[in-house]
């Protein structure tokens, strides 16, 4: 293994940065939480290109956390600084 390391080029050896995603993760959501009051909640910082809630496919109740998906990663930096933690 450290062999096959060695031989790899240097520029190889570089880890690229972590690219941030215009897709943010929330949870802890109410279960009575909707689509349309996600996307109210999150489109102070941005353009929101969708929010969904993620429902038990069996049930169609919804589990606690959910998506939304920014226009831009810049916009999605936002909303996670402004919102980490946070709760409402």
């Amino acid at each position: 293994m450290l062999a096959r390391i060695a031989s790899l080029s240097p520029a190889r050896l570089i880890f690229r940065k972590r690219d941030f995603c215009s897709e943010i993760f929330i949870s802890r959501l109410s279960y009575y939480t909707t689509d349309k009051e996600l996307s109210d909640a999150f489109s102070a910082f941005g353009t929101i290109k969708s929010a969904r809630i993620i429902k038990d496919p069996r049930t169609n109740r919804p589990k606690g956390f959910g998506f939304v998906n920014y226009a831009s990663e810049v916009e999605a930096q936002k909303a996670v600084k402004a919102m980490d933690g946070r709760m409402d």
